[in-house]
């Protein structure tokens, strides 16, 4: 098994592989279910970044080079057949960071880049911008976003709280260094989801990723609050379009 990869690949090269990069302070366990919604032709494949789920007790990554090379050793060798990536929130400025590190490489690009609940890349941002974004008290981790603050039932358990907490402070410090870089046009299509009931992340925000794309740009609104990730609607679209985009062969 790959480090980064929660399942194990499938060996069928009729199939688009689509890689899923989940938002900050979480894991691969936010696309539970997406193997199923998607639908036929694609294989759902969830990345875990080090420090939580499974990977617990590996250090978690703040720096973006770092990561970049590491995902390439790991994942690298997966992406020489027909490939999306997506990612929710700063999984979204994974992807875009991914794709555009193999893309300055002259490796294959992805067949597409789908972005949810993610402002472009070149905007700036409120909260990932603040001085002393490091040294964010607990208290202040629990409103980041302020819509879905941390649960009661986690609260409740004081040592899963700080672990949580750790990992979200760290993948903001992550979603800082991933913002970092100048930001230049993929060599493939982009597609981007908002949630209609988003106050984290506003329409207009996500609607700019059509400056990242190098080829047509499409922006869909679909159900839901900021996670909308856990929903049916995205997966569901995000399928259709890589079969629009794909042609898919059986047999």
């Amino acid at each position: 098994m790959r480090r980064y990869l929660a399942v194990r690949p499938e060996a069928d090269g009729t199939r688009t592989r689509l890689l899923c990069f989940h938002h900050a302070g979480a894991g691969a366990l936010s696309y539970a279910g997406w193997r199923r919604r998607v639908g036929p032709g694609v294989t759902v494949l969830p990345v875990r970044l080090p420090g939580r789920e499974t990977r617990l007790r590996e250090p978690r990554i703040t720096d973006a080079g770092r990561l970049m090379e590491e995902l390439q050793a790991d994942l690298g060798p997966l992406l020489d057949a027909p490939h999306a990536f997506y990612g929710h929130s700063m999984g979204a400025l994974v992807a875009y960071r991914f794709a555009l590190h193999r893309a300055e490489a002259g490796l294959r690009p992805p067949v597409l880049l789908l972005a949810g609940a993610c402002a472009a890349p070149q905007l700036p941002s409120a909260l990932l911008d603040r001085p002393g974004l490091e040294s964010l008290t607990d208290e202040e981790l629990t409103r980041v976003p302020e819509e879905e603050s941390m649960p009661e039932a986690l609260r409740a358990r004081p040592a899963l709280l700080r672990a949580t907490l750790d990992t979200l402070r760290a993948d903001l410090l992550l979603a800082r260094s991933l913002r970092a870089a100048p930001v230049r046009r993929l060599p493939c299509s982009v597609r981007a989801y908002a949630g209609r009931d988003d106050r984290v992340v506003t329409v207009g925000q996500v609607s700019a990723w059509k400056q990242c794309s190098g080829g047509d740009f499409r922006l869909s609104t679909v159900p839901g609050a900021h996670f909308f990730v856990r929903g049916r609607d995205v997966p569901r679209a995000v399928g259709r379009a890589l079969r629009s985009a794909t042609p898919v062969t059986t047999g």
